[in-house]
């Protein structure tokens, strides 16, 4: 016999007024705040160009810039409406704010998320990325790697969202670059070194995935019961009565909650756009986006010094004279992590190269040449990962001088590569805020009402929200991405379970399923989408 669960009576009482109708205003509103972010990009890109000494550009790459961007912030506003309605949904079920002020709440606390970001989240998942279309990003293969792993990340957001189900945008965006990763190695030419995923980066970031929901569940459940133990208040552990507000502090802090998931939520997952929109503003305008022209001019010559200095440690390792050709050798390094004794000297004579390149752009990167910028992005790319690779090489005894040297030469290296202008994060961070604000009552729903038999007391709604609070910010100082979803929607099955309140078996199994589901579904989706796709470029 299937399982009913029938809500009950404190439940049905108590269930907010999710639907408020049609308002005009917030349509003017939506649009305005679309206007100004294109029309802020477009300027943005326009003054970037015309800072450059480059030549006149074709309409072509603007073209294909614009729809790349599009997708792109598509991906951010999915991204929006599908993950931050866990954040509002204890805030929304215990009263505490009314559902269209949650939303605006929540959305104005991502966007200052997202412009607050580090951006050690969005390199962390570019790494994973196949080198040599990182290398070649404006190519046909590198759209295609762009676009295939985007689309496939908004069609199963959107699938997951339409069913109700919090599966997460974290999983689905790994899933697809694991997807491109595969598909670009399975379609390389017999005998080829092509790399297919970084495997060691993926595991990384695995475990951080995994690992988020189990901490969810746990530490949600321990705190609640610490809660019962420390605080004898019956007020906290009761269930809403009618549609009555919560006692002031018990608001405070489950609305401080919120805004602290949503906070960190514009901060991690924010960041996963901007890493990708980084990669297509490369590709199509290398010039002014693939070396970070806003260094200031101080730092040219501390570069040169660090180049150099780096340089002559890798001499003191080197066992063999450089190669001929030092990038194909570093080339085939991070695409088969197969170390010989050629990569040191091949590091050492890359080095020198790139801090002689930098010598003759004068005393600017604004200087570059047009013609030289791409070049040597890509050579510091190659010296970066290079460097992050040899450190953890087992086979090579770095002293402690030289691993602090490498430490601080890869550092100027990621300075010069790893930037994300504002008018990005501005672009991603209203894409995320009006997203929040768009589609959010059906996955409310299922965090407020399915997953647990009895309605979220406070208590159990401020220990969900804090964990998940604590969490995401944990795993943006460490740069791995982690699922607001997975986190939220766990930490509220744990506070049920901790409460001995029942768990909606029914629920609870769609929610494993779309969590089992999401990694596999994504990686299908974006490799037949990534081999599609380089059909036609």
């Amino acid at each position: 016999m299937s399982e009913v669960t029938l809500p009950i009576t404190t439940r049905a009482d108590s269930r907010p007024q999710l639907d408020s109708g049609f308002n005009p205003i917030t349509v003017v509103v939506f649009i305005g705040a679309v206007a100004i972010g294109l029309g802020f990009t477009a300027f943005s890109i326009y003054s970037d160009m015309a800072d450059t000494t480059a030549p006149a550009v074709a309409w072509a790459p603007f073209i294909l810039l614009g729809v790349a961007l599009l997708i792109a912030l598509c991906f951010e506003f999915v991204n929006g409406f599908h993950d931050t309605a866990n954040a509002v949904a204890t805030v929304i079920y215990t009263h505490s704010l009314r559902p269209g002020f949650a939303v605006v709440w929540s959305g104005c606390f991502n966007f200052l998320g997202v412009l607050l970001s580090s951006g050690a989240v969005a390199f962390g998942i570019i790494s994973l990325l196949p080198v040599e279309l990182i290398l070649q990003v404006g190519s046909g293969a590198g759209f295609a790697m762009v676009f295939a792993l985007l689309i496939a990340a908004i069609i199963w957001n959107l699938g997951t969202w339409y069913l109700g189900l919090p599966a997460s945008s974290s999983h689905t965006l790994i899933g697809s670059v694991i997807g491109v990763g595969i598909a670009n190695q399975l379609m390389a030419v017999a005998g080829s070194a092509t790399s297919g995923v970084d495997w060691g980066q993926a595991t990384k970031i695995g475990w951080s995935l995994l690992l988020s929901p189990l901490i969810g569940f746990s530490v949600s459940a321990l705190l609640l019961m610490a809660l019962k133990a420390l605080v004898k208040n019956p007020a906290l552990y009761s269930a809403p009565k009618g549609n009555h507000p919560p006692p002031w502090w018990i608001r405070s802090v489950l609305i401080l909650t919120c805004t602290g998931v949503s906070f960190a939520h514009g901060s991690n997952d924010g960041q996963k756009g901007m890493g990708l929109i980084m990669l297509i503003l490369i590709g199509t305008l290398p010039t002014a986006y693939a070396l970070n022209r806003a260094l200031p001019d101080s730092e040219i010559g501390t570069f040169k010094a660090v180049f150099e200095q780096t340089a002559q440690t890798f001499d003191r390792y080197a066992t063999v004279p450089a190669p001929t050709d030092e990038r194909a050798t570093i080339d085939e390094y991070l695409k088969t992590h197969h170390y010989t004794p050629e990569v040191i000297p091949a590091l050492a004579a890359l080095s020198r190269d790139i801090a002689q390149q930098i010598d003759r752009s004068g005393s600017s990167m604004k200087h570059m040449p047009a013609e030289a910028t791409k070049n040597v992005r890509n050579d510091m790319y190659l010296a970066s990962e290079t460097t992050r690779l040899l450190t953890k090489e087992s086979s090579v005894a770095f002293d402690k001088a030289a691993i602090d040297s490498i430490a601080t030469y890869r550092s100027k290296l990621d300075q010069a590569t790893k930037f994300i202008p504002l008018w990005v994060k501005v672009a991603v961070a209203i894409a995320l805020g009006l997203g929040t604000m768009v589609g959010w009552k059906r996955i409310v729903v299922t965090v407020g009402e399915r997953i647990g038999k009895t309605h979220l007391t406070y208590a159990q709604g401020a220990s969900a929200e804090l964990v998940a609070a604590g969490t995401i910010a944990a795993a943006d100082m460490f740069g791995l991405p982690v699922s607001t979803t997975h986190v939220l929607s766990s930490g509220v099955a744990g506070t049920m379970a901790a409460n001995k309140s029942g768990l909606q078996t029914s629920t609870i199994r769609n929610l494993l399923m779309a969590w089992l589901l999401t990694l596999p579904a994504a990686i299908l989706l974006s490799g037949s989408l990534y081999w599609l796709f380089t059909r036609f470029v």
